[in-house]
């Protein structure tokens, strides 16, 4: 059976209002290692949160979708595109928006740190983690606790020289390992991260080069793992003493829950394909629900009523899905807002349901002065982007 570190300590919540507003005034780069005891338990309890923008209720505000004629040309980090609301950051590998909604915790993929980024102001260091990009790894997944407003937890997945990990993330405390021992390999170390909507989190690994360590019930590689605030298996999994509640990855390009938990959705690279998966906990994932077979570089998703939507890095584009209650899709997929602002590799669901979105142009793109960005539209709606 495979081992895994479980950490049974909680962060202190001693001055946690203090300590947030100053960890995020200034930088602050923090070791691996954590030197202080965790005190009362992290909680991971869902709260009631903003409601995603529906069509035909009142949009969001029109400045944050991007103007029908292209903005000016951006000099150096100064970005007059509407929609933009970071600038100047290496390639991003994951987003978490604030509940607010105005700012967001970005992760860049090859240097490890956790920025809040919000529009008008420069980004703020509030973490570093250490993390070896090679074999596709990096920080590459990254989440709010769903009681975020009281905790002021996140969560990330991270690859360092050693292995691949669960990061949880605390005002004023080093980033601390929750969950180790998930094998890394000189391919397939990218892995995701989100909450389940009940309280836990899900984590998709990658399988560390080796199809066969997915489908191996003893390695932690290439499966979906659903656990606790300490990294231990979430109440309520198939088996109450393990963590995997599906297996067959490859290497994760992004995870995405529904509102409210009703669908969780994988992105996933395969030998000669990009897959999409609609998983279902307990069971392995089986067939895929949609096929890329250019390998357009299919990376986080998000999930809204009525829509999925997918990020393309390769193709630079969004790709546009409306699911059905039967589990395939309605009409026909589109390509968005191709050749917009590049390579699209992170993802995430703002309240009034506003898209948040990273990009990853300094890493085998053409990069402008700008990049790499953190942008923030109104999704495409219908099959229309709102830029094109």
């Amino acid at each position: 059976m495979a081992t895994w570190f479980r950490d049974r300590r909680a962060p202190s919540r001693v001055g946690a209002a203090l300590v947030l507003s100053i960890a995020l005034a200034g930088c602050a780069q923090f070791p691996e290692e954590h030197s202080r005891a965790w005190h009362p338990n992290p909680s991971l309890e869902p709260k009631a949160g903003p409601k995603p923008y529906v069509e035909g209720q009142q949009p969001p505000p029109s400045r944050l979708t991007p103007p029908e004629t292209s903005p000016p040309p951006p000099r150096g980090c100064q970005d007059p595109d509407p929609a933009v609301v970071a600038t100047c950051l290496d390639p991003v590998g994951a987003i978490a928006v604030l509940p607010n909604g105005r700012g967001a915790l970005v992760g860049e993929r090859s240097t490890g740190r956790v920025l809040r980024v919000s529009e008008g102001s420069a980004p703020v260091e509030v973490a570093r983690i250490p993390v070896d990009a090679t074999g596709g790894g990096g920080l590459t997944g990254l989440t709010l606790s769903p009681s975020y407003a009281e905790d002021r937890l996140a969560y990330a997945y991270a690859t360092t020289a050693t292995g691949n990990r669960v990061v949880r993330i605390a005002p004023g405390d080093p980033p601390e390992p929750i969950l180790t021992g998930i094998p890394r390999g000189p391919s397939g170390n990218a892995g995701a991260i989100t909450t389940d909507g009940k309280g836990a989190l899900l984590v998709a690994t990658g399988n560390a080069g080796s199809p066969a360590r997915a489908g191996d019930p003893a390695s932690l590689a290439g499966k979906v793992l659903r656990i606790n605030a300490f990294g231990d298996p979430a109440e309520g999994n198939p088996t109450p003493t393990e963590p995997v509640v599906s297996s067959g990855v490859t290497e994760p390009g992004g995870m995405c829950a529904a509102p409210g938990g009703s669908a969780y959705w994988i992105t996933d690279h395969e030998r000669n394909r990009d897959a999409l998966y609609r998983l279902r906990p307990g069971e392995p994932l089986g067939a895929p629900s949609w096929t890329w077979q250019d390998s357009p570089g299919a990376s986080a998703c998000v999930a809204m009523k009525g829509m999925l939507v997918v990020g393309l890095t390769d193709a630079e584009a969004l790709y546009t899905m409306r699911p059905a209650a039967s589990g395939g899709f309605t009409g026909e997929p589109r390509t968005t807002m191709r050749d917009t602002y590049g390579r699209f590799s992170a993802a995430a669901r703002g309240p009034k349901g506003l898209l948040w979105l990273g990009t990853a142009n300094k890493a085998g793109g053409n990069p402008i002065s700008s990049d790499d960005r953190v942008i923030r539209i109104k999704p495409p709606s219908g099959g229309t982007a709102d830029k094109e």
